[in-house]
């Protein structure tokens, strides 16, 4: 019943078979860069407040080698990429520079170039993905954390850029290129996530806090309704504008120096869904905050109240949540071992998030397919590692 998730020796083989046969050769660099869950706290990263994502086994894996042919080509093997699933550009330059375009999926790989600390040299490649599209566990971020890595192997940096610097250059390769204007979560914990572990990041001062999640009696249950959600729409920068105005309004830099005693303050200045905007992030960021030092302290129970809360608000007061995802919380929390469950990522669709007793995963599965008109797919998870080389197997060589 819990899907398999292919492994990263696999999608390394797939990506090589892809690139000899279309590239005619072997590749000599191998990287990954890894999809995440949010566990909570979301929609507070552009609001300068708190996120506790982890790391997922899934990854997205980049294959390929230098060239000097002056042209960049690169190939996906996602059936889910929109077509054509190959394209060139040339090495960019000042008189030249990288520019969006179609494929979509390609101005994520474009925009991370454009936005590499060094010179870039041309390159052909090949991407292969376990990370789900559109179900809101950041396959985006994956490939472009992906992308970074497997640029500073072809082209060592001396020095080499800091962690912070290469999510930062992800983040601004996602806002310029496929004009998506995240927060900085995503490429955080792509490039920082630890095997065991959460991070509590701080967005405003990117203040990294590592907390285990190594218990082997509890787990981490992450269903995807598959309704894909496309976040390049109205919906995403709405609510990011509507949060500046309630800053502004509250006389704050951000939502994250707010209070529920200033909101109530300024009530009647307060469009009623700004209102609500704002109530979500300031009840957000206090719960996360919450919600690390209970995980800190084997409180489960706890963490599993504040995963409900946050569901909540984020169907009543963000509007992010649907029918589709409210129905996989409910089902979930009727279950015995689970602790808490929400809707995680950017909402329209995609995935909920469970905190479950590994000994009710069976039993919580079985009760979400009876429940959900859809069809879910479900995925047994624990904290894996950031972005990283990896090796090319002899077999694959």
């Amino acid at each position: 019943m819990v899907s398999r998730v292919e492994s990263v020796e696999e999608l390394v083989s797939r990506a090589v078979d892809t690139f000899r046969q279309r590239y005619g050769q072997t590749p000599t660099t191998a990287v990954c860069g890894p999809g995440r869950v949010n566990l909570i706290g979301e929609h507070t990263d552009y609001n300068e407040g708190f996120v506790f994502p982890m790391a997922l086994p899934m990854v997205t894996v980049v294959v390929g080698r230098k060239t000097d042919s002056g042209v960049c080509r690169v190939t996906t093997t996602s059936p889910d990429a929109d077509d054509p699933k190959e394209v060139e550009f040339p090495v960019p330059s000042s008189a030249d520079p990288l520019r969006p375009g179609t494929p979509a999926w390609a101005n994520y790989v474009k925009g991370v170039v454009a936005n590499f600390k060094d010179e870039v040299c041309s390159f052909d490649a090949v991407l292969a993905s376990s990370v789900p599209l559109g179900g809101g566990l950041s396959s985006s971020a994956s490939l472009e954390v992906a992308t970074y890595t497997f640029l500073e192997q072809l082209s060592p940096q001396n020095p080499p850029v800091t962690l912070k610097e290469k999510a930062l250059a992800c983040q601004k390769a996602e806002h310029q290129f496929p004009g998506m204007p995240c927060g900085i979560m995503d490429q955080f914990i792509s490039v920082m996530g630890r095997e065991g572990h959460a991070l509590l990041l701080d967005c405003r001062s990117m203040a990294a806090e590592l907390v285990p999640l190594d218990n082997p009696d509890v787990v981490v249950l992450v269903t995807n309704s598959n309704v894909r959600h496309e976040l390049t729409g109205s919906e995403y920068p709405t609510r990011r504008r509507q949060c500046e105005e309630a800053a502004k309004i509250l006389g704050k830099k951000s939502l994250r120096e707010a209070t529920t005693d200033d909101l109530e303050a300024h009530k009647a200045q307060l469009d009623p869904e700004v209102l609500c905007r704002a109530r979500h992030v300031i009840g957000e960021i206090r719960r996360t905050t919450e919600a690390a030092s209970a995980l800190q302290a084997h409180d489960y129970g706890k963490f599993g109240r504040l995963m409900v809360q946050s569901h909540n608000s984020l169907r009543d007061d963000y509007e992010v949540s649907c029918a589709e995802l409210d129905t996989l919380v409910s089902a979930a929390m009727d279950c015995e071992g689970v602790y808490g469950s929400r809707m995680t990522g950017g909402g329209f669709g995609g995935c909920a998030v469970t905190l479950l007793a590994a000994s009710a995963v069976q039993d919580t599965i079985k009760h979400i397919k009876e429940k959900y008109t859809g069809t879910p797919t479900f995925y047994i998870t624990t904290p894996a590692a950031g972005a990283r080389v990896l090796q090319i197997s002899v077999e694959s060589q």
